[in-house]
């Protein structure tokens, strides 16, 4: 019996099994092509973006405080 007609039979394709087709098109990781990133590294990714995105606007704020402080002490001064 060859491979590809062995179905799911115990015992048949073996060790070869990894070499398929399927496998060979990343099937064994997720089902993306080439291995794609898992469910926990998309999610983390995900997060870094979203603290850098959060970081940045804070830093912008701090930026805009500062000049209004410095306007003010002009204005008064």
């Amino acid at each position: 019996m060859t491979r590809g007609g062995a179905g799911h039979l115990p015992g048949v394709g073996g060790s070869r099994r990894h070499l398929g087709r399927e496998a060979l098109r990343g099937s064994g990781r997720g089902g993306r092509i080439g291995g794609g990133l898992d469910a926990r590294a998309q999610k983390r990714e995900l997060l870094r973006g979203l603290r850098e995105k959060r970081r940045a606007e804070e830093e912008r704020r701090a930026e805009e405080e500062r000049r209004a402080e410095g306007e003010r002490g002009r204005a008064s001064g």
